[in-house]
């Protein structure tokens, strides 16, 4: 409780469509509400307290600046009135995204029906990253969300061509790849992590840029889908073992070699060097790597992973009649 629309307001952007409505494949489909974080709370109950009309504030995750009109009696944004009650309740609760809706302000959290996982949306400096089920999706303690985008990306030096993108998330990697290389199948197993990407305004050009293409799906099965050698860049960056342990395995190792052409590169994530679990951890994705036909199978510790490179095919041996 806490946001009422304003007199003649539409619709929040970001609001369900209609019933039996097709989401469109483009920007605004991917518009969203408001959201506001603690210290955009806090900046907005200051302003409140020193009487001012108006300040200016981001309500998308520091993408842009909006200028917020005030009242004694609190703020409206989006075509929503926030009460001065509801802006405290928020300030109190840092490492949480709100989102303004005319219900009120809620946390940005969604229940996966087909994982069993909870999924909410975690401010930072840069980008949000999502928790699942307690684990961050990106580097958070010596990194940002983008910085460790960037630095997956940079491991497969400046990839093109077809890149298939394991593993979408909140579809950073899959945009960043887009910027390339020529196009890039994405493929996300939890609809409800494609459900919270579309109200993370980070996440806009996942659903907007016609060279990326969103499949739902256990990519461990969609693999199998794809031709052999369809793609020069696979960029597999999965959740922790314990959550997608058959991601780790020799079987699907070999199907990504399978869909990699000849010379083409491989980048996949593992986690922090400095741990011993992902030092043992490493090692066993290293040998199966090869095992799976892979070539120059090396650690990227500044990307926390591993890249390597599918070898040539050996050729048959041909044995006189």
């Amino acid at each position: 409780a806490g946001a009422t629309p304003a007199a003649g307001a539409t619709p929040a952007a970001g609001a369900a469509p209609a019933a039996g409505a097709a989401p469109a494949r483009c920007y605004i489909a991917a518009m969203t509400a408001p959201i506001l974080t603690s210290a955009v709370a806090a900046r907005l109950l200051a302003g409140v307290a020193a009487g001012e009309r108006e300040v200016e504030a981001s309500l998308d995750l520091g993408l842009s600046a909006s200028t917020v009109a005030l009242t004694a009696a609190g703020a409206t944004a989006g075509g929503l009135r926030l009460s001065k009650e509801a802006l405290a309740r928020v300030a109190e609760q840092p490492g949480k995204c709100f989102e303004a809706t005319p219900a009120g302000l809620a946390p940005m959290r969604v229940f996966s029906e087909t994982t069993g996982w909870v999924r909410t949306l975690l401010p930072t400096s840069d980008a949000p990253t999502t928790v699942v089920a307690g684990f961050a999706m990106h580097r958070m303690r010596d990194a940002t969300p983008m910085a460790d985008t960037r630095a997956k990306v940079r491991a497969l030096r400046r990839p093109r061509g077809r890149a298939l993108d394991t593993a979408t998330g909140l579809g950073y990697t899959a945009i960043a790849l887009a910027r390339t290389c020529a196009s890039v199948v994405t493929v996300e197993v939890d609809p409800a992590a494609i459900a919270l990407a579309r109200r993370n305004p980070w996440s806009r050009e996942l659903f907007g840029n016609a060279k990326v293409r969103l499949e739902t799906g256990d990519v461990a099965e969609l693999v199998r889908n794809f031709a052999d050698g369809e793609f020069a860049t696979v960029l597999h960056d999965p959740p922790t073992a314990q959550l997608a342990g058959e991601l780790y395995g020799l079987g699907f190792y070999r199907e990504l070699r399978r869909v990699l052409r000849p010379g083409g590169r491989l980048f996949h994530y593992v986690g922090d060097p400095a741990s011993r679990a992902t030092a043992r951890a490493t090692a066993g994705v290293m040998g199966r790597l090869h095992r799976a036909g892979f070539a120059a199978v090396r650690r990227a510790p500044e990307a926390f992973g591993v890249t390597a490179v599918a070898a040539e095919p050996r050729p048959t041996r041909r044995w006189p009649a």
